[in-house]
């Protein structure tokens, strides 16, 4: 399999942190320049923008979007159209509809699409999946709580409409619970707090269930301090399952059966190679799906000023 020529667009945070290294290390992908008005990376081709990235570089096979959520479908959809196969930082847009859109333009093109929830490549989840499915799951206790400060430090953005507050660590949780239950599950109340000069939560309380009424409850919360918090606690008819430490580490009552290294972003890239060398998408809005809900069925509580 020939590499994957990949152009980064946005180069911040999380593709400093989580993207580059990725790419770096992955067999069959390969950076080839990057797009971003306000930063570039050492040793690497960088551009303003997209178009004059994919004007001066034609071999760029694919393009990964890494900007804040409400730039990315104009720049997928340019991408698209360019004959580019296109890889979406979660959640992969603002709003349902736009990525319904992007898959749509995707197939006219013929090229691949690929919404990349990176913690359902976390060590544990494709084995807690597989455990799952041959049990009745009766209660489900997700708690995934974060220092904002820590993970978007001076990012105005994800205080903005598009960019979801607490959702956007939030939505990582939903991305492995909607791979890892047996059923889908739908939402019954949201409690959403929101700071009173953002227009996103900070923090959110959401109780679900499924289809054989097993209670599902989650807690996000933006203000955390010291140790973070990202666990899944699911009990069954079989023995309670811990998916904790988000996602590197399960058990099954008092066993452990996997411990590892977080390593999300090569697994992903791996994927995408795949997905791209057999001409396939993948895009599951299930997620985001579940976010829209609670902000369109959730209480909003205004709460003291936050964001500084």
């Amino acid at each position: 399999m020939s590499d994957v020529t990949i152009g980064l667009v946005g180069v911040g945070k999380i593709a400093r942190d989580q993207h580059l290294p990725a790419i770096a290390v992955t067999a069959n992908c390969r950076l080839v320049a990057t797009a971003d008005p306000n930063a570039g990376v050492d040793d690497v081709l960088s551009y303003g923008d997209l178009d004059a990235m994919l004007d001066a570089h034609p071999e760029i096979a694919a393009v990964a979007i890494c900007t804040p959520t409400h730039l990315r479908y104009s720049q997928a959809r340019a991408a698209l159209m360019r004959g580019k196969h296109v890889l979406l930082e979660k959640p992969p847009g603002a709003t349902l509809s736009e990525v319904e859109s992007l898959i749509s333009l995707a197939a006219e093109q013929g090229v691949s699409l690929f919404a990349a929830w990176h913690s359902r490549f976390a060590p544990g989840v494709a084995q807690a999946k597989q455990w799952l499915s041959e049990r009745q799951v009766q209660r489900v206790n997700i708690e995934w709580k974060e220092d904002v400060r820590v993970w978007h430090p001076g990012q105005a953005w994800i205080w903005q409409p598009g960019g979801m507050g607490v959702f956007d660590p939030g939505i990582n949780a939903l991305s492995i619970a909607t791979e890892i239950l047996p059923q889908p599950f739908f939402l019954q109340q949201a409690r959403l707090l929101v700071p009173s000069n953002a227009q996103t939560p900070i923090a959110a309380d959401l109780s679900f269930t499924d289809p054989t009424g097993a209670a599902i409850e989650a807690a996000f919360d933006f203000r955390q301090t010291g140790p973070q918090t990202w666990d899944i606690l699911v009990d069954t008819d079989g023995g309670r399952l811990s998916l904790t430490k988000g996602g590197c580490r399960l058990k099954i009552d008092d066993e452990v059966i996997v411990d590892a290294e977080e390593r999300e972003y090569p697994g992903l890239y791996a994927h995408f190679a795949e997905l791209v060398k057999n001409g396939r998408s993948e895009v599951d809005v299930a997620p985001l799906r579940q976010v829209a809900d609670a902000f369109l069925y959730g209480h909003r509580e205004v709460t003291d000023a936050f964001i500084e």
